[in-house]
């Protein structure tokens, strides 16, 4: 999911949270909420950047 309210930041849905849509971005770290009229679906390019993003930190020891 992409949050267009948070500058396109992608993230994986994770819940309800009252009206807001629980987010967790790809990379790992902490889970955001988002209105649900400002959430998308992430296109497959941007799917597989955060994807990517996510193997370089986990390289680098940053996510397990």
């Amino acid at each position: 999911m992409v949050d267009i309210g948070r500058g396109n930041q992608v993230g994986e849905f994770r819940g309800l949270a009252g009206p807001y849509w629980s987010l967790r971005p790809v990379c790992g770290g902490q889970e955001w909420e988002a209105e649900p009229e400002h959430v998308r679906r992430a296109d497959p390019i941007e799917r597989l950047r955060a994807e990517n993003a996510r193997c370089h930190a986990r390289s680098r020891g940053e996510v397990l």
